[in-house]
């Protein structure tokens, strides 16, 4: 139980980084109906497997996904600039191959389902007092983010048939998370883009690997030029209890704080972030924090950016809906750490350097450095370093591709209370996405 309960907070990169393109079908001035189309392809390799579903032995994993997102988006024009909005997508999955290192999937998903079905109503000018578009309400199933990520970022662990006997099978694509949207959503959005704002949130997921929890969320932000800070608060008012009482016996009830800050503080090339939660639990009182700090180099060629952060998750910190929010490397820390082998924010302190350079119009170069070090070790010994090299192409409009090495060593094997299965040498891993927007 403790060991299901530790690793299935895994989550991996989102492909909200890739830009969807909308093609317009109809437009009478008023309505607007656009097609959207997205396909994600993946090639990944590992040299070493991960102990995490307790189904992989020592060896290396050969795998594929895809995911196919397509549907419509419509708006409709109303007084004073006052908007009604809809969306209706479908995504289509596919693992193959030998499925991840970790065991998350067994290679053969293949799955359909509704993504998005959604729809709103924003206001324009009508309220003019709160700002252009102060009042936005919207309801049914669609992808939520809260700040950067840290806390929420989509319903987006898309585990399957390997793990728990399919029990919290949600279709593969593990690592591509085609499916990021929460089952159920009431959406209460007060406040424009500058100055005081808010959500008032009711969120319902249908992921068994999630235990289904439902939240109530509220959030304050003041938003200025030099930077945004926020409060959060959240609830957890339900989980599934047969998946809860295998992967999460405290989530429910649990109600988390938390104070936030990200901006320049009106210094051009300036980055600063922090974030505080803490959780208060039935038999416990765990927290998360981290400060991050950056620069970019606007006048030097390529405008090369570095980023250092420092964070650390208690001991038995419930990292929830976290994701990439910002980027690559935002809350998914480490390619091969964040997905496959731990510690998946939690029980953990975590130091990470980005370096970031343009080397082209259409290329972005990157790396990302990680140093993964375990706070008790009685859950566990997960001390580990990463590096990350990759690239970003976009080569036309439509097409994007993103191939990525990372060289990842544990201080520890399965055998002395890590998890990659029989040795702790250094792992090569690779992958190659391509994404092709319509």
């Amino acid at each position: 139980m403790h060991a299901y309960k530790k690793t299935i907070v895994v989550l991996s990169l989102t492909c909200a980084a890739v830009p969807g393109l909308a093609q317009p079908l109809y437009n009478n001035g008023a309505t607007e109906v656009d097609a959207r189309l997205l396909a994600l392809a993946g090639a990944f390799y590992s040299r070493e497997n991960y102990s995490q579903s307790g189904t992989r032995g020592e060896g290396s994993s050969r795998w594929q996904e895809a995911v196919l997102q397509y549907g419509l988006d419509a708006r409709h024009t109303l007084d004073a600039g006052s908007q009604l909005y809809g969306s209706l997508n479908w995504v289509s999955s596919a693992t193959f191959g030998d499925g991840d290192p970790a065991g998350w999937t067994s290679g053969d998903e293949r799955t359909t389902k509704i993504e998005d079905a959604y729809v709103g109503w924003r206001s324009g000018t009508l309220f003019s007092a709160l700002g252009e578009n102060g009042v936005d309400l919207s309801v049914g199933r669609q992808n939520i983010v809260i700040g950067d990520g840290f806390l929420v970022s989509g319903d987006a662990l898309n585990l399957g048939k390997e793990f728990l006997d399919g029990q919290a099978n949600r279709g593969g694509a593990y690592y591509l998370t085609g499916r990021k949207a929460f089952d159920r959503t009431a959406v209460l959005r007060l406040g424009g883009q500058q100055g005081w704002r808010g959500d008032l949130m009711w969120l319902k997921s249908d992921n068994p690997a999630q235990a289904s929890p439902e939240l109530a969320v509220g959030t304050l932000e003041h938003v200025s030029p030099q930077g945004t800070l926020g409060l959060t608060y959240l609830n957890v008012t339900d989980t599934d209890q047969t998946m809860a009482d295998m992967l999460f016996p405290d989530r429910k009830g649990m109600q988390l704080y938390s104070v936030r800050g990200q901006g320049n503080a009106g210094v051009a090339g300036l980055f600063l972030a922090g974030e505080y939660a803490w959780e208060d639990k039935d038999n416990a009182r765990e927290n998360a924090w981290y400060l991050e700090a950056g620069w970019t180099f606007a006048d030097l060629p390529g405008t090369p950016s570095i980023n250092y952060r420092y964070s650390r998750f208690s001991e038995g910190y419930d990292p929830l809906f976290y994701g990439n929010g910002r980027a690559l490397g935002t809350w998914f820390q480490g390619e091969v750490a964040a997905n496959y082998a731990g510690p998946f924010n939690s029980n953990a302190a975590v130091q990470h350097l980005g370096l970031k350079v343009t080397a082209a119009d259409d290329l972005k170069l990157g790396m990302l450095l990680y140093t993964f070090r375990t706070l008790d070790t009685r859950r566990g010994q997960l001390d580990a370093d990463e590096a990350d090299i990759y690239a970003e192409w976009a080569i036309d409009p439509h097409w994007t591709l993103m191939p990525l090495v990372g060289l990842y060593k544990p201080k520890q094997s399965s055998a002395s209370g890590g998890t990659q299965v029989g040795n702790s040498r250094t792992n090569l891993y690779g992958q190659v996405l391509v994404a092709w927007a319509f």
